[in-house]
């Protein structure tokens, strides 16, 4: 690589970092730069999710405040977004690409209705167990099990085709979970970063010589740093701030990948 592209990679990576903490995404910054040098695009894939790893770890200590009273949610969904992780890797190794990307635009538009509507929804769930006489912070059985089902695809998805998974993510869980949005970013940063150590561990051993170890390390420098950086400056938004950071982000990821 000339010095140009050493730069370039880790500019990115720094790029990706923050929004992933911010919102998710990031991976549309990093996979388009490793294309545009003439990297393979599985080459590019492998590579890239081994560097997502250091930026999910720093913005789930940045967001470690609002971490604090949810691990037993924390513990509820990890084996969830575990076993989706290791399935979708699966996947990737026998099913090409492209049976994912097909679908990824409509499950994006999809989980931004549900980041702008979730303070609505939430509103609405509240009168409903209000009026059954049920505690609106205390999820019911049937609930539980659609959450973990939801973040178990997810993860199917993550594993697969790692872009936007946090936007699904933030979607999802912001409609059924009674937690403010801050508190169920770091959830998702949590949750991603489980699904990337997943995918990652997958491709080191099955398509160790595929990855490019080079471009990888600069993109988990960077993202190291975004990471940080980005939950710095995600966990001081305004919720309303947020979310529209996280429509505006979602929108340029949808036309990034209907576009190629």
């Amino acid at each position: 690589m000339s010095t140009v592209e050493i730069i370039l990679i880790l500019v990115a990576g720094i790029g990706a970092g923050t929004i992933n903490a911010v919102v998710g995404s990031g991976t549309l910054i990093t996979f388009p730069t490793l294309i545009a040098f003439g990297f393979p695009p599985v080459v590019a894939t492998m590579s890239n999710a081994v560097g997502q790893i250091p930026g999910g770890l720093s913005a789930s200590w940045g967001y470690r405040r609002e971490l604090e009273g949810q691990g037993p949610r924390i513990r509820q969904l990890l084996p969830a977004s575990l076993l989706g992780a290791i399935t979708g890797s699966w996947l990737l190794l026998h099913l090409p690409p492209t049976v994912f990307e097909v679908i990824v635009p409509a499950l994006l538009v999809l989980a931004l209705i549900l980041v702008i509507t979730q303070p609505f929804i939430q509103r609405w769930v509240r009168r409903r167990k209000a009026a059954a006489g049920l505690d609106h912070t205390v999820l019911t059985a049937r609930q539980n099990v659609l959450l973990v089902i939801a973040v178990y695809l997810i993860g199917v998805y993550g594993g697969y085709f790692t872009a936007a998974q946090g936007v699904l993510m933030v979607g999802v869980m912001g409609a059924m979970l009674p937690e403010s949005l801050q508190r169920i970013n770091a959830i998702k940063n949590v949750l991603t970063a489980v699904v990337n150590v997943v995918a990652a561990a997958a491709y080191t051993m099955f398509r160790f010589h595929e990855i490019n170890w080079a471009a990888a390390g600069l993109i988990a420098v960077g993202t190291l740093i975004g990471g940080f950086v980005g939950s710095s400056f995600g966990r001081r938004l305004h919720p309303v701030a947020l979310r529209c950071i996280i429509v505006v982000l979602g929108s340029v990821a949808i036309w990034r990948l209907l576009a190629g």
